[in-house]
């Protein structure tokens, strides 16, 4: 087992006679695939607990949590750092949430930053942290105290609608879209993201009134402004249903661009509601996200304007009308640009009661499923919640399952291609039935991770580390026969590989 002191700079003689290269044998490629989880802020769904703790409470909570994912294997946090038009971070562009500090508009005391704790804890533990927003929901109905002054209620009152019991930003107000963006190129711009993030809310979800017609979304301003400027495609004027998929294409295509100029590395990911339309394809039933939230998800997958898509397959294998494996292969027949495709479980539903009952093995299945489709590489679950409360044996049965090896985040080499160079190793062994391995770059500079493969035996295992790390134990007091080989490669930030370096005793 490895073990990561905390202390690199504990001061090791180092020895580099006990072991050699090893010419003839070497390590399997480390496992590719993600892993990750929606870690839900809005309603205190995840984290933290409730509105209002004692910021040393909440800080407890989230280094928990993804102390948790990392025993469990997991390789990447979905972290939700804006509910609602409110920020989870340190943000002079929008105010406190009130689902972190109680009141809108109130910092933690004592002060600290959850994304910056959330985003150090992650890297430490070798997992990515991904930023996720919610582009367009100003105001969500489990809010109860006033909104602070900067909301965007009262600093866009043009760009901001009432909806049923939610305020959303308007997607047709040039203002309040370039608010968003703009929210989120800060976050990139001052944070160590992994990746940036929307789930499945563009236009509203529909509501109906008391006497069940359907609530037309209230965009009469900016859709009469929209007829004056005169919106063409193909020159043709656009209805109104075409232009409310115009404007979201537009934004999804902008954020993508903007992010790339920002920080190339960081990847942008979508997940949409799983059917694009029903009858697509023909045995496909359900709710229509293309004609009802305006998202033209296959859209952006086939243009290339994400780095990833994780369509919300939120219905069991069997499901008649839903079919996971069959909505899942569609999904990965889109996907013309070769990007990653990692579907969204519904692990939530793992020991609930009554019909909405799932088994864990229902979900253990689906991530069989994915292993074994082409195009689709890893799995989110929503939410973290179900893992951390292990219903109906979730957490044990990943960990013993499917997840019982770490893994590495699949590469994007469209985002940065070279591969780092080949490490230098040195080894120190020591009493107590523990070894030293310090390891390097040879220009100085540090890999985002370290892949570490060891081997007792036939079995080789695997941990990621942070590239900030020069130095690793092996407890071989823990280890099943002893210490054969160690196998050390270095992992650029878009998840290339460098060489391997094989040590054998």
């Amino acid at each position: 087992m490895l073990t990561h002191p905390i202390n690199l700079l504990t001061a090791l003689l180092l020895f580099t006679g006990t072991l050699s290269a090893a010419p003839t044998v070497g390590p399997p490629a480390p496992e590719r695939e993600f892993r990750g989880a929606w870690v839900a802020t809005v309603a205190n769904i995840d984290w933290p607990s409730r509105p209002g703790l004692p910021a040393e409470v909440q800080q407890k909570e989230l280094v928990a949590l993804i102390e948790r994912a990392a025993e469990l294997h997991f390789n990447a946090i979905l972290f939700q750092v804006r509910p609602a038009a409110d920020a989870v971070y340190a943000s002079k562009l929008e105010p406190w949430s009130e689902f972190l500090t109680g009141a809108m508009g109130k910092a933690p005391e004592p002060f600290y930053d959850p994304l910056t704790l959330a985003i150090d804890e992650a890297h430490r533990r070798g997992l990515e942290l991904h930023a996720w927003f919610n582009p367009y929901r100003a105001s969500h109905p489990q809010e109860k105290e006033p909104v602070a002054p900067n909301h965007v209620s009262n600093t866009l009152p043009g760009g901001v609608l009432q909806y049923g019991k939610y305020l959303w930003l308007d997607p047709g107000a040039a203002a309040a879209v370039d608010h968003s963006l703009n929210v989120i190129l800060d976050v990139v711009r001052r944070y160590d993201i992994d990746g940036v993030h929307f789930d499945d809310y563009f236009y509203p979800y529909p509501i109906k009134d008391q006497e069940g017609k359907m609530v037309p979304f209230p965009d009469d301003r900016s859709w009469r402004q929209a007829q004056k400027e005169g919106p063409r495609e193909a020159g043709n004027k656009l209805d109104r249903n075409d232009w409310r998929r115009q404007n979201v294409n537009r934004f999804v295509e902008r954020v993508y661009r903007q992010i790339k100029q920002e920080k190339p590395w960081v990847k942008f990911g979508i997940s949409p509601f799983g059917i694009w339309q029903p009858g697509v394809p023909k045995t496909i039933q359900g709710f229509n996200a293309y004609a009802s939230l305006y998202a033209d998800s296959r859209k952006w997958i086939r243009e290339g304007w994400l780095d990833y898509l994780a369509p919300q397959l939120y219905w069991k294998v069997e499901s008649k009308g839903q079919s996971f494996p069959v909505l899942l292969q569609w999904w990965c027949d889109q996907n013309l640009k070769h990007r990653h495709l990692w579907p969204g479980l519904f692990t939530s539903r793992v020991g609930l009661e009554g019909k909405r009952l799932w088994p864990a093995a229902e979900v253990l299945r689906q991530v069989e499923i994915t292993r074994q489709q082409p195009g689709a590489t890893g799995n989110i679950h929503f939410s973290f919640q179900a893992i951390q409360k292990n219903q109906g044996q979730i957490a044990d049965m990943l960990a013993s399952g499917p997840y019982a090896e770490e893994a590495l985040v699949p590469a994007s080499p469209w985002l940065g291609a070279k591969p780092p160079p080949k490490p230098i190793l040195a080894w120190e062994e020591s009493d107590g039935g523990q070894d030293s391995l310090r390891l390097r770059l040879p220009d100085g500079a540090r890999p985002w991770w370290w892949s570490v493969q060891w081997r007792h035996g036939d079995r080789w295992q695997l941990q990621v580390v942070s590239g900030q790390q020069d130095r690793i134990t092996l407890d071989r007091s823990k280890s099943q026969g002893p210490l054969e080989q160690v196998a050390v490669t270095a992992i650029s930030r878009t998840g290339v590989a460098g060489p391997v370096v094989v040590l054998s005793r």
